[in-house]
């Protein structure tokens, strides 16, 4: 049960990178309203993925 939820949050984690991305890089899902948050999101997502990755190596 662990090994999952540490493969869906890094699997989120990823789907919020490339959502984010996205909006930063060309402006598509949301229009590029704010690139602080766009950063901001990505920073998170991307310390939730290593969260998860470091959490998965730890279970056996």
């Amino acid at each position: 049960m662990g090994k999952g939820l540490c493969i869906f949050g890094m699997v989120g984690s990823a789907l919020l990178i490339l959502l984010f991305g996205l909006d930063l890089a060309l402006g598509i899902p949301f229009g590029r309203v704010s690139v602080v948050m766009d950063i901001g999101f990505i920073a998170a997502s991307l310390l939730l993925g290593v969260a998860g990755f470091l959490t998965f190596r730890e279970i056996p």
